[in-house]
């Protein structure tokens, strides 16, 4: 297609950015490049999970141009410290870490009652007042971008702790939205707290309340990353996770310690907030075969939706471990005695290291790995014959 017919895409163009903490840096990398070698890119659906909300809502409420909007953000990210995030005073962590012992050890009868998260991160909601309210929370931009035709949707993922339901909380042009069965759509004016909401990671960072409802990271049981989009209207979608291939890692130890709590924290959240990524595009990938080989008549409710998965070469816990030693002192301290020194990834670590060496590597990285497949990701956007040809009938990127 020519510059005008992709412009008009831009309309069912949807961008998914999943969650993971500190590692959501690593997708503005991968836009920044993108915004620099296809600079007409603009998708109008934009999703949002856990950090990668933080992302969605930046992008859909910046009034510049996509490029300006993209290096806006970096800058943002470039700008945090683990300290603008969550308390990480040593006399903050040894009340709560007391606290939490005394429930424990106590059967619940000693200490708070309800200890809302392992860290206070209220100097995050500080940071996106600062950097994205408006007027009394609300994010400003967004209604404009709408009005203008330059945003069709923009949705970002909580989950209910009331019903365990995933919740998207959607600011778009239309009242009527169905996300299936699976989530819950609410109409909205986005706020700081859903952004809050979305990315309170499990247990670390306090549960927000929302009309009542208590709602955290958006991540937990949101089986289907890519349907919101879908639902909101999308054809084609990019996502971006920050999740690298298994098959592509380096063989591990045969000879290893028995695991610590920080290893299995590490592989629960990725299994949590990353993999199901790769599970909801092979589906896609099986619904459009299935779609090719029937005539449009069959289709139903159905329509194939193009989608390709970004994400980093290199392991993004092994490269957290090289930056351990920049986090603040009383947090390397507690996380001592929680993680092993064998582990082979720092997986947990590596989506609560906030520290602006760590981030600028994985917007580096991000930047990198776009770079090398920019002519791929160029002609799966354009929908051009040439990816379709290489990818097979249903352009679909293969996650494996």
């Amino acid at each position: 297609m020519n510059k005008a017919e992709f412009q008009r895409s831009m309309a069912s163009q949807g961008l998914v950015l999943s969650g993971g903490g500190a590692r959501a840096a690593y997708q503005v990398g991968c836009l920044r490049q993108l915004s620099r070698s296809l600079p007409e890119y603009h998708p109008q659906i934009l999703t949002g999970v856990s950090a990668g909300a933080i992302n969605a809502v930046h992008l859909a409420a910046n009034q510049g141009s996509w490029r300006d909007s993209v290096e806006s953000l970096n800058v943002i990210w470039r700008s945090l410290s683990t300290s603008q995030v969550y308390e990480t005073g040593l006399g903050q962590l040894l009340k709560r870490s007391m606290h939490w012992g005394l429930r424990l050890a106590s059967g619940g009868k000693l200490g708070t009652m309800d200890i809302r998260g392992m860290v206070d991160n209220r100097p995050l909601e500080q940071f996106l007042i600062a950097n994205l309210a408006n007027n009394h929370g609300r994010i400003g931009g967004i209604a404009d971008n709408l009005q203008a035709g330059v945003l069709q949707a923009l949705a970002i993922i909580s989950t209910s702790y009331a019903d365990g339901r995933s919740v998207a909380w959607v600011e778009s042009n239309t009242d009527k939205i169905n996300m299936g069965s699976q989530v819950s759509a609410t109409p909205t004016h986005i706020s700081i707290q859903h952004i809050m909401a979305s990315a309170a990671l499990p247990l670390f960072f306090p549960a927000v309340s929302i009309d009542g409802q208590w709602h955290g990271d958006g991540g937990v049981r949101l089986a289907a990353p890519l349907s919101p989009a879908m639902h909101l209207g999308a054809k084609r979608i990019l996502a971006v996770s920050p999740r690298a291939q298994p098959l592509h890692l380096p063989p591990t130890a045969t000879n290893q310690s028995y695991p610590s709590p920080a290893q299995v924290a590490g592989v629960m959240l990725n299994a949590i907030f990353l993999d199901l990524l790769d599970y909801d595009a092979i589906q896609m990938e099986r619904i459009n075969g299935l779609l090719a080989n029937l005539p449009e008549a069959h289709w139903g409710a159905y329509s194939p939706v193009d989608v390709m998965v970004l994400r980093p070469q290199e392991d993004l816990g092994h490269v957290a471990r090289d930056h351990e030693i920049e986090m603040p002192k009383a947090f390397r301290f507690f996380k001592g005695g929680f993680a092993g020194k064998d582990d082979p990834s720092a997986d947990a670590l590596s989506m609560v290291n906030f520290e602006p060496e760590y981030i600028g590597r994985l917007i580096d990285l991000g930047e990198q790995d776009t770079a090398e497949r920019i002519d791929e990701i160029t002609a799966f956007l354009r929908g051009s014959s040439e990816f379709i040809s290489a990818q097979g009938e249903s352009g679909l990127y293969q996650p494996e």
